[in-house]
Order: C-alpha cells, then structure tokens, then sequence
C-alpha cells in the first residue's frame, strides 16, 4: 500500500483566495448553475458508487463578465483509471463544446483547484458499463479576486494606495490585503483623499458596515488590534502607526459597487530626545483626534452640544448630556493604546442664554478595547478629580500614576447648573521613550513561534493568545494551584536587543473544560524577570536596593496594561516568572519593549536572492534537497491544462515524490537558497486549504549553519474546504539561514506537539493548498519581490506523491 502527497507551485505573484460557504446543490446530473452563491456538484450517488452509462453536464455561469469561477474538488475522489478513457470528469474554459480543456480527471487523485479565464464553466462526466467508484464532489463559487493590485506590500518611504479600477467601480467579492512595512525607528502615517464605500442605509455607528468596507490593522491582519472599519463616504481620520507595519484588508460583496478610495502614506523618522516628557497634547483642540472618535453617552436633545464641540478653547459651546446626572459620560477612542498622563478641562457659556455650566469633579475611566473598563483608582479608591470654579478657565489635573489606554472616558460627579465640558488629553504613545520600541507582539511582527510558556491550561494553546491587547483571552498555566515563581511565560526575540521594559496585562478565558470564554478574570500581581542570550543561562533583573532579584508590581485589573522599566539589558530571551496574582489565578498578555543594540542599524535595503525566484524549467536553480532527509525530490515535467494565478501562463515543471509504506515515518525537505545574515525581515504571505483527518504536517521554517530550526508555520488539522489566509515573518537574523519546506508525517514530528490520531484502518484524505507571497519587509525602494509558493498536498490510504510546480512573473 502507498501513500501519495501533492503539492503544487511557485509563483511570482501574490495570493489570496477565500471561499464563503453558502449556496445550492447542483442536480443530480446536469443543469444550468449560478455562481452568484456558491454550491456543490457530485456525481450521481456520492460518496456511493456512481452508476453505469452516465453523461451529466453542468454549465456554471458568473454573474458579470469580470468575474471567474473556482472549482474546489473534496479530496474523497474515485473515477475509474485507465487513461481516463472510459470514467472521466471534464471541464473546459467557457460554454463552447471547442472550449480549451481545462483537466481530464479519473483516477484517485482529486485535481487541484480549477479556475476559469472568464465567467463560465463547463464540466461533463461521463461513465461505461463497468468498473464504478465512489465519483467526485466538487464546490463552485466566483473566485475572489481583483487584480495584481489586490494585494501588495509597500516599502517605500511613500506611495499611494487605491482600490481596484480606482477611479472607475471596484470590482465584486474581492477579499484584498496591503500592507505598509517600514524600517525600525519609522513612523507611518496614512491619509485618505477619496473614501466611497457601500454603505447600510441602517448604520448606526461606525464600524457597522455590513456590505463592503475597509478595515485597517496596527500590525497584521486578523492578528493586530483593529484601529477602525470604514465604509459610506466619510472620509476616516488620519492615521499614525509608530509599530513598524500598518496593515489594510478590503472587503466587498456580491451587490452594490462604488468607487473605492484612495490614501496616500508617508513614512517619517522618529525622533527620539533623552530629554522627551510624555506631556503632548494628544489631538482634541487641534482636531487631530476626529468628530468620529468622540462619543458620548446622550447629547442635548437640540443638537447644539454635541460630543464634538467638546474641544477645549471650541468658542461654540461644549458637549451637554440629555440628562444631568452621574450615569452620563464623553468617550474618545485615540486609536492606538497611548500613555495617558494628563487632562484639562473646560465649562462653557451658552451662546443662546449666556448661562454659564461647568463640570467641579469627574471620574476617570480607561479601556484598551471599548468593552472592558476600569474607574482609575488612586490607592485603593476611586480617584475625584477636581476640574473647574468657572466656565472659562483650564484646570489641569494630572494623572497620578500614568495610564496605558486606548479609550478613555470622563464621567462628571459635580457640575454647577449642569454639565458642560471642554477638554484636552495629554500623553504620548509608548514608542516615544528611549529604546521603547515594540518587539512585535501586539502586531503580529513576532512569530507565535517565538513564544512559550512552561505549561498552559488549554490542551491545544495558541501562543498569540499572549499577545499584548490584540488577543482577547491570555495565558492560564495548566497548575489549578501554581507556585510561586515555578510557572513562566518567555519571548524569544529572534536576536539580541537592548531590552528596557515589559508591559502586562490580565487575560479573559473560561474555566478549563467549561467553555465559557468569559467566566475568568484573572491578572498577575506580582513578577519577576529573567534575561538570557541562549535560551539556556538565565539571570534576573536585580533590585539595586536588596541585591536580590527585583519583584515588579503587575497588574490591578484583567484588562489595564501596566509599563514597567529597567536598566537597559541586552538578551535575546525574556522571561516572567509570575509571583503573585489574583483569586481568579495567572492570567497574562505581554508585550517587549526595546531597540537594537547599538551599531546593527539597518544597512541598504535587502531582498531575498534572485535564485529564491524558480521556475524549475532548467533545474532547481538554487533550491536544493536536504541531502540528509530520507525522501528527496526529483524534477519532472508534466503539462497541466488548469491555470492557478490571475494572468500567468501555463505551468509545466514540478518537483515530484514517490513513497510507500516503508517511508512513511520519513519526512521531504526542500531548502531555499542561503539568505545572507542581516536579510529582511521578510514577509510570508500565504492562503491555505486542508480537509480531512490525514496525520502529517506541512512546516515552514528557518534553519542556520549548525542546523539549529525556528519553526515559523505549521499546518495540521481539519480546516473544512475553505481558503484561508495566513501569515508569518521571517525575522531579520545576524547569521545566514535557509528556508525550508518541511512534509512529515505526524509520527515523525509528534516529539514537537502531539495530535489526536485516527483510527489505524480507516481510510482517509487530506487536501491542502498553501501559496507563500515572500517580500523584503526592510527595502526602502519600488522594487519588491515576490515569491508565492503554491502547495497542493493530498493524502490517500492507496498511494501517496509529492509534487511542486513552479511558474515566476514580475
């Protein structure tokens, strides 16, 4: 018995694929199909035998003659063999019966995915007299695409980002992503100069978009915190990330289509001054915080103090709730977690009456995600500020001890005749201090890889739950009764740095085994830090007073981050070793802060080498097979009549494996050529699909010299046939590496984490695509490059084969 893997391709290109699971089931035998809602196709009877003396024909048809159609077949597939001349699967590229053919399919080996050059699809299957199998299964849908424009990396010191067809309409389905990399010590800031999304004719606020609209991310996708969700045709504020990637993904639908928008960037140069005090007016006088980010509880029934007139020195009144009374607050989300440290307040004459209102005590009230909140306390109770004795004058009142939030909010206590407030907030965001800058884990920057605990309480744990504000869950070390001191949580930073601080954080997560994801509340009180270079000599952070190792004060509340600094230290690892915390027990998110040790400044920009571009049409150019892994690749050339990338041509050569039974506990390695110390960062960008209950697993990973791995990616599990994306980063690194793509069956890697089995006769498939779009994240220059490579894996109990094709364009 053999055991056949698949894999399909690199391409020059960027990738994204993603397929909603929503539609119809095709007849039984043929029809007319449209593509508007995704549906399914199966031979008669499926997964049963299919019956004798079939010829079924389905014609599927797009909607708009831009769109194309993606066929996505379930890896169970059984079609007689025998050259394909009796059973076969048939699909050509339109509704001509002259139509280019598309792929001629028997066997039991499902083809990859399908997709046509325009709107229409035809598929016929036909059957003899003898020899049935179970047939086929395939899912239709409009393959979500715009252009090359689509998705794309921007390292340019500036540039401009727009829609699809920007100035004409975007196109439908689209699932498009841009990200914006800038060096280390670099801030980006985006604005926006036409903004024309869909819009819901019911939106309430904003980020209740339910047609199109854009999100934009501090840091990646899916993985950073949301600064916002845009759609209509307000023009969303200006935009200034100081984490080093500011990350945009478009989404459109089926129905209405506008004309998109357009943003221009601009990176700048942080400046950095030893003498810098974190007292910066943060933006509402000047109007750099937007109306949009100002809410309030009520406003005054005439619309004459509204949350946005409560800028202080605003000559217009100020904002007035509905209702004088306690209950009542203004909100401002400053869109990135800042530093508060301060706030002015103001009252107001009314320009009607020439009454005058102001607010004498308030109440202070801070959250990193708008839902969770904490009244700023100061010891143990609830801190009074004292505000205003007259409408006119600013009163100051600093914040006590400075607090990390993202929202803040001012809930009036005392008030003469009634509430009106004007105000300013003061602060500054946390990347303004000396060597403080953010090590990638709020952003995603940081591999999950990178981090690890000494036991979590979750049987299958996501490293990224611990990172910084961006999760909404945490770390719960496995002990119901933990030691002090014995349980830890360690960043590895990928190189040494210049490490300065650590900001914490509680964690939400049901009690283990309760599934309940918000039952627990916990925080760390109290912890100490460790430092090392190797991962193995570890030395704490010391108390200059005792000589001891020094005990940092943690958290109050599940949600407020709290800052705490040292003396700069260089490490490569850091370690918390939790002391005490709450009666809820451990729960933590983190974050680094840090800078580059001196002299490792960033050089000329960097790309991967030309030879990491292969086509495979002569050779392996660069890429080569690990000669110490027990299955090696060889070349073979085989046409194949499907595209798989918007405007490439046909993909004719792939790296092929053959292994049986007797292999089945050995693994394939295909290494890139060397990347040179100091390349990058660089991006890998990739969108996956996996179905099945197959045991194996598809790694990527960055090895050195000595052979030492950091596993980066690692795909396994049952993901339904859906296209996903992921992401991950190949983190700039002081010695040469290689990148390798790594297949191995799950005995062969389960000393690295331990899956459920199946069961050892069942019979069983996997199919898998990944593409991996791999860009310089550190060039300054126009010219990116890019590399996408496109894996189809399939895992059957008869046979099993390996293949790579690869194709390039610039």
């Amino acid at each position: 018995m053999d055991f056949v893997f698949s894999l399909v391709g690199f391409l020059m290109a960027v990738c994204h694929v993603s397929l909603r699971v929503r539609g119809q089931n095709a007849p039984e035998c043929g029809g007319l199909l449209d593509a508007s809602e995704a549906g399914y196709i199966t031979s008669p009877g499926y997964p049963l035998e299919y019956p004798p003396h079939q010829n079924c024909h389905w014609i599927i048809t797009a909607p708009e003659p831009s769109q194309r159609i993606v066929l996505n077949f379930n890896p169970h597939f059984e079609i007689e063999r025998l050259d394909c001349k009796y059973d076969f699967i048939e699909i050509r590229d339109g509704t001509s019966e002259t139509a280019d053919v598309l792929g001629r399919h028997c066997s039991n080996i499902a083809p990859g995915p399908i997709i046509s050059s325009g709107p229409s699809l035809q598929i016929r299957f036909v059957s003899d007299y003898a020899h049935q199998g179970a047939g086929f299964s395939l899912r239709y849908e409009i393959f979500k695409t715009g252009s090359e424009f689509c998705f794309r990396n921007f390292t340019s010191p500036t540039g401009m980002i727009e829609s699809p067809g920007f100035p004409d309409k975007y196109p439908h389905n689209l699932e498009c992503s841009y990200m914006i990399i800038a060096p280390p010590h670099m801030d980006i800031t985006l604005t926006f100069l036409t903004f024309d999304l869909e819009n819901d004719p019911l939106l309430v606020g904003e980020g209740d978009c339910k047609y199109d609209w854009l999100d934009v991310w501090d840091g990646l996708p899916q993985v950073a915190p949301l600064i916002g969700r845009y759609c209509g045709t307000k023009i969303p504020p200006e935009i200034q990330s100081s984490s080093g990637l500011l990350s945009l993904s478009f989404h459109t639908d089926m129905a209405v289509a506008k004309d998109g928008f357009s943003a221009r960037y601009n990176m700048t140069q942080k400046e950095v001054s030893d003498s810098f005090h974190c007292s910066m007016a943060l933006g509402m006088e000047s109007g750099k915080i937007s109306d949009d980010q100002i809410t309030a509880s009520t406003s005054f029934y005439d619309n004459r103090w509204l949350p946005r007139q409560a800028r202080l020195n605003n000559d217009d009144n100020a904002w007035t709730p509905a209702e004088d009374s306690n209950k009542e607050y203004i909100q401002v989300d400053l869109h990135f977690l800042k530093v508060l440290t301060g706030i002015a307040t103001q009252g107001a004459i009314s320009k009607e009456t020439q009454k005058s209102y102001y607010v004498t005590t308030f109440k202070l009230e801070v959250s990193t995600n708008g839902e969770d909140w904490m009244v700023y306390r100061h010891g143990k109770n609830h801190k009074i500020f004292h505000a205003n004795t007259d409408p006119a004058e600013v009163v100051l009142n600093r914040v006590p001890q400075p607090v990390l939030a993202r929202f803040v909010r001012i809930r009036p206590q005392t008030w003469k005749n009634g509430i009106a407030l004007r105000f300013e907030l003061y602060g500054c965001q946390i990347t303004d201090a000396p060597c403080s800058d953010l090590q990638g884990l709020m952003s995603g920057l940081l591999p999950d890889a990178q981090i690890s605990t000494s036991s979590s309480r979750d049987v299958v744990w996501n490293p990224g739950s611990t990172r910084l504000v961006a999760s909404r869950s945490g770390w719960f070390p496995a002990p119901a009764q933990p030691l002090a001191g014995e349980e830890w949580l360690q960043v590895d930073l990928g190189l040494a740095k210049t490490v300065r601080g650590v900001i914490t954080q509680g964690a939400r997560g049901g009690d283990a085994g309760s599934g309940a994801a918000t039952d627990n509340r916990a925080f760390v009180r109290k912890y100490k830090v460790a430092h090392s270079l190797n991962g193995k000599d570890w030395n704490f952070i010391m108390d200059s007073k005792t000589s001891l190792p020094k005990i940092f004060e943690g958290n109050t509340h599940y949600d407020t981050p709290e800052l705490r600094h040292f003396e700069e230290t260089v490490a490569q690892y850091i370690r918390l070793y939790p002391e005490r915390w709450s009666p809820a027990g451990i729960g933590m998110r983190v974050e680094i802060l840090g800078c580059d040790l001196p002299g490792r400044t960033l050089g000329p920009a960097t790309s991967p080498p030309s030879d990491a571009v292969c086509e495979f049409d002569h050779g392996l150019c660069g890429w080569t097979h690990d000669p110490n892994a027990p299955l090696l690749w060889s070349l073979k050339i085989h046409a194949l009549s499907f595209l798989i990338s918007l405007s490439l041509p046909e993909l004719n050569s792939y790296l092929y494996i053959d292994a049986s039974l007797k292999t089945e506990q050995q693994r394939a390695r295909l290494l890139s050529p060397v990347l040179t110390a100091d390349t990058g960062p660089l991006c890998l960008v990739f969108s996956y699909q996996i179905s099945g209950e197959a045991q194996g697993h598809l790694r990527v990973l960055v090895q050195d010299a000595h052979f030492e791995e950091t596993v980066l990616w690692t795909l396994t599990d049952d993901q339904g046939p859906v296209w996903k994306e992921g992401r991950t980063i190949l983190p700039r690194s002081p010695k040469s590496v290689q990148v390798v793509v790594k297949l191995c069956p799950l005995q062969y890697c389960s000393q690295l984490q331990v899956y459920t089995p199946v069961a050892q006769h069942s019979k069983y498939k996997r199919a898998m695509t990944v593409c991996l779009p791999l860009a310089s994240c550190s060039s300054a220059a126009h010219v990116t490059l890019l590399l996408k490579l496109k894996y189809a894996l399939v895992l059957v109990a008869e046979h099993m084969t390996v293949s790579v094709l690869s194709s390039v364009s610039l």
